[in-house]
């Protein structure tokens, strides 16, 4: 499991100029079933993405296609940690 910070290097009017295909991108990996969660942090400096895949190198391959990584908008700190405990909704997640 990992938490993807991604934090903005620009003003919030250029990050909004690559939002739509941010989120397209996004959808992508959604539908590949790379991202479980994702969302804006509070401020709006950057966002969140929770994803769940079989390593960091297949995480760090999907930021590579992200339109904020490729235009320069947004940099990357990638948190690998290991779901012990999940409410019961979230009980696939969980590692021995």
């Amino acid at each position: 499991m990992f938490i993807i910070n991604l934090t903005y290097k620009v003003p919030l009017d250029q990050v909004d100029q690559y939002l739509e295909e941010h989120v397209q991108y996004l959808d992508a990996q959604y539908a590949l079933g790379n991202f479980l969660a994702s969302g804006p942090k509070i401020p709006r400096d950057g966002g969140i993405i929770l994803s769940h895949v079989e390593s960091k190198a297949q995480v760090f391959a999907a930021i590579e296609k992200d339109p904020f990584k490729i235009n320069g908008i947004a940099d990357y700190e990638v948190i690998e940690f290991i779901p012990r405990k999940t409410s019961p909704e979230l009980s696939f997640l969980q590692q021995s």
